[in-house]
């Protein structure tokens, strides 16, 4: 560390996190009626989320960190180094969240990247490199079904014209609702690499708590795929037509669900993920045969030729259950990720920093989705995880990580950030 004699160590506030943690939590909170607790909906480019974005860049305003946000509303906080010119390291996140969502998934992130930011601060740290502290647009992809597509666009692995043009279930675009919230930024998406990306993240798994271990070191993240399936039947009254003659689209979309969630469960393909997360009825009515339902396929896998051959294997099925129940099925891609090996520098530097600090900790693929993985086709980069209580649950108002996991995770983040900035 960049530090002399006479000014102590750079320390992580571990109350001042939590607090903003907390503060940024109650913008868009809800009570959930099946808890009793207090959740948080704030989906992208919602007045909730254009309301969190003006407090968190007010936060970096008041760190001293320059703003400037681009033509998708990524917004960045620039701290400069002794060299003006130097590629800055980049510490990033989102802060979207789904409908259900508690207050970690994301915010611990950027609010921990700021938290870095204020202790180097305090402890009269200046750094070699520029330090960047960022949020990304619609890391969810909940409203417009594309997710990390902030970081995507950075990355140059979406258009930027095709992310505006995205819509919601109500038809609304993305670019109409960043115009609506002055989100729009004049900074291009694109231009030169940061140095390293590093990303602090709540697990959203129960693998850390079940080991006993403070912090994961991240190696990397499994390839994704999201597709939507249309079903369409036969609109029918439930209680004059013959079950030989429906052309039930409700049948098939059970049908789907239990397939896909049979071929994760028996270990025929081991590692694989499947959900049917979203299923939408029409016409959704008591004594009618469904005559059409648009589901969502969630399938997750570490390698990427396995998930290719998974996807091929559920066509194939698509189509015997289509000629089997006389239904039309149809897929659009929503999203396909391959998988990614996080850098071994980054990661040599954070496992370094992790032990020299005493934390116990082991390496972890991560199973969601992050920033980061659109990142590292752009610089080295690496993530840090910190467990969570209850088994990890996250998307969920139960989602919770104790004080003390948060500190150790942004602790770890300030060490590595350093290292890196300063390497």
């Amino acid at each position: 560390m960049t530090t002399s004699d006479a000014r102590p160590a750079p320390r992580i506030d571990a109350g001042r996190l939590r607090a903003s943690l907390r503060q940024l939590g109650r913008v868009g909170s809800y009570l959930d009626p099946a808890t009793g607790l207090e959740g948080v909906n704030r989906l992208s480019l919602t007045d909730a989320d254009a309301e969190a974005r003006r407090l968190v860049t007010g936060w970096m305003e008041a760190a001293g960190l320059t703003v400037r946000v681009d033509a998708i509303g990524n917004t960045f906080g620039h701290r400069p180094g002794r060299d003006p010119d130097a590629a800055p390291v980049l510490i990033g996140s989102h802060i979207d969240s789904v409908a259900t969502a508690g207050i970690f998934d994301g915010c611990l992130g950027v609010l921990g990247g700021l938290e870095v930011v204020r202790a180097l601060d305090e402890a009269g740290v200046a750094t070699a490199r520029p330090i960047e502290v960022a949020f990304f647009t619609e890391e969810e992809g909940v409203r417009f079904e594309t997710d990390m597509l902030g970081s995507a666009v950075r990355a140059g692995r979406i258009a930027l014209t095709d992310a505006l043009a995205l819509t919601d279930r109500d038809g609304v675009t993305l670019g109409s609702e960043l115009d609506r919230h002055g989100c729009r930024g004049p900074h291009p998406v694109d231009g030169p690499p940061p140095h390293a990306y590093v990303e602090c993240h709540i697990e959203q798994g129960p693998v850390l708590a079940r080991a006993g271990m403070d912090l994961g070191v991240v190696t990397g993240v499994q390839a994704i795929s999201w597709q939507e399936v249309t079903i369409r039947g036969t609109p029918a009254h439930a209680g004059t037509t013959p079950m030989e003659l429906r052309r039930d689209a409700g049948v098939a979309a059970a049908r789907l669900t239990l397939h896909l969630h049979e071929l994760a469960a028996s270990g025929a393909v081991p590692g694989l993920r499947a959900t049917v997360g979203r299923h939408d009825t029409s016409p959704n009515l008591a004594n009618v045969v469904p005559q059409r339902v648009v589901a969502t396929m969630d399938l997750r896998h570490p390698d990427d030729a396995r998930l290719d051959r998974v996807e091929q294997d559920v066509e194939r099925y698509l189509g015997h259950l289509a000629a089997e129940l006389g239904v039309e099925i149809t897929t659009r891609r929503l999203v396909r990720t391959r998988a990614v090996a996080f850098d071994d520098h980054v990661r040599e530097v954070i496992g370094s920093r992790v032990e020299e600090a005493g934390y116990r900790s082991i390496p972890i693929l991560s199973g969601a989705g992050h920033d980061a993985q659109e990142m590292a086709t752009l610089c080295p980069a690496g993530m840090i995880f910190v467990p969570g209580l209850h088994d990890g649950i996250s998307h969920n108002p139960r989602e919770e990580s104790t004080p003390e996991a948060c500190a150790n995770g942004v602790d770890a983040l300030l060490r590595t950030v350093l290292a890196l900035a300063d390497g």
